[in-house]
């Protein structure tokens, strides 16, 4: 949809303009979002933004390959000039954030224009236990594109959202576990979560500094290169990675236990995947598998120990005269049940509050097993099996949204590289019944250059063999 010159930005060139992008893209928000609810915030000021660029263009400044490209960011990355909320009405009145997340001034510096602010599952999904991923007290609900009535995952739910829609190619997601590569598989985009910490962590309402990263959401493999590589600093030109499809090379493990078996239309899309990636020369080593992650109460008390401490550490980096800590969200969320409370509770925020620091001897213990939980059996079956990586089922086909009752998530793919804080990469490789699924690439900590690759020739050859996948019709039932 988007009129940019290459398939990561603008390029170099002075026929393209900045302004007349975001002119269009401000157009079809105005006509899409009102069913799809993706955007909580738009930016006021993106197109004078996107008028400067285009002079520093004209005048032969260019800042670098995304001069110019709006991008889309999810609402609980700090923003100077725009409210960031988490979704909560308790920030919604708040002054923005003083300064700009580290990752923000990066797409700044970039020449990036800030396009808007995206909705997400309030407070990244980790408030209550029967949430429904993409509502929000402040931004209401986001829906999938490709059906209105599914859900369109979380917690980065606009994020996805508004990529498949077509409101704008680029889009910031953050990710503690499964939060963008959720998304991405059931809106149909690609999703990458980049290893914990090579990204900026600061400026961002955290859940767990274990877990935590942002990470880009985009059409295309490419243009997940391009931003990855400007919110790492530009260290790295990842989409030097970009290119071909020959992988005879590469050695892929295919872990069937326990991420199959869950959705009979993603088990086979997936095998054709696994089809196309052979076509490429990729060795497979199939019949494998993960330990089965378990621990999901020593996660929960990674999560809960560090919520407590995190959010607090970032509330107080927020002007005085707002909430300062974890029980002042959980009072002003009973003060005002009504709208905070009427679709489901704050048990997770209620058990993170009762913990007592990190160096208690619970959590500690805890983390430790976590970490051994998802590095151990990721490291493990890669070092065995002289793997460069793994490729699995990204998620079932959306689900129909129940705020009554919450998600119902048949399964995922990304919970043993979040204990590790690992990387992983979801791209489409499939619709099931007009819904789109895909695979997830996985490796070791830094991996990202090799599951780019991977996930641009398999994209590459599958557009080949069975040609682009169909535009989200909006509609209203499936």
């Amino acid at each position: 949809m988007s009129s940019t010159s290459s398939d990561w930005g603008g390029g170099a060139g002075k026929e393209f303009k900045s302004a007349a992008l975001v002119d269009e893209l401000q157009a079809r928000i105005r006509e899409v979002d009102p069913l799809v609810n993706a955007i909580c915030t738009p930016n006021p000021a993106a197109l004078t933004e996107a008028a400067r660029l285009d002079t520093e263009r004209d005048n032969g400044h260019v800042r670098g390959p995304l001069h110019g490209v709006p991008v889309l960011v999810k609402d609980n990355i700090d923003t100077a000039d725009l409210p960031t909320t988490a979704g909560s009405l308790a920030l919604a009145d708040q002054p923005p954030p003083p300064d700009d997340a580290p990752l923000v001034r990066r797409l700044r510096d970039a020449g990036c224009v800030i396009l808007g602010k995206t909705n997400l599952s309030e407070w990244a999904n980790f408030r209550g236990a029967a949430s429904s991923s993409g509502w929000s007290a402040y931004g209401g609900l986001t829906r999938n594109p490709h059906a209105l009535n599914r859900s369109a995952g979380g917690s980065s739910s606009g994020s996805g959202a508004a990529v498949a829609a077509g409101l704008a190619d680029y889009a910031i997601g953050t990710e503690t576990n499964g939060s963008i590569v959720c998304p991405a598989a059931l809106n149909g985009i690609v999703g990458l979560k980049p290893t914990v910490g090579l990204i900026p962590q600061q400026g961002i309402v955290p859940i767990s500094h274990s877990q935590d990263t942002a990470g880009p959401m985009t059409r295309t493999v490419t243009q997940a290169a391009a931003l990855l590589s400007v919110l790492t600093g530009n260290q790295t030109d990842y989409t030097e990675h970009c290119r071909g499809t020959d992988l005879s090379n590469m050695r892929i493990g295919v872990p069937r236990g326990p991420l199959w078996g869950y959705s009979t239309g993603l088990d086979q899309a997936t095998e054709h995947a696994l089809e196309i990636l052979s076509s490429c020369g990729a060795t497979l080593v199939d019949h494998l598998s993960l330990p089965t992650p378990g621990g999901d109460e020593d996660q929960l008390q990674v999560l809960s120990h560090e919520l407590k401490v995190d959010l607090a550490a970032y509330l107080a980096t927020r002007v005085p005269g707002g909430p300062r800590t974890l029980d002042d969200l959980i009072a002003f969320n009973k003060e005002h049940a009504d709208v905070e409370l009427q679709w489901f509770g704050q048990e997770l925020f209620e058990r993170a509050a009762t913990t007592e620091g990190l160096s208690s001897p619970v959590y500690v213990a805890a983390r430790l097993t976590a970490l051994r939980a998802g590095r151990d059996g990721i490291d493990d079956l890669l070092r065995d099996n002289q793997l460069d990586a793994l490729v699995s089922p990204s998620y079932s086909p959306a689900w129909a949204i129940d705020l009554v009752n919450g998600d119902h998530v048949l399964g995922g793919s990304s919970s043993h590289a979040a204990l590790a804080g690992y990387p992983l990469l979801s791209i489409p490789s499939g619709m099931v019944s007009g819904l789109p699924v895909g695979i997830t690439f996985s490796g070791t900590a830094r991996s990202e250059v090799t599951l780019i690759r991977l996930a641009h020739a398999f994209e590459t050859a599958r557009i080949a063999a069975d040609g682009p996948f169909p535009t989200p019709e909006l509609t209203q039932w499936v």
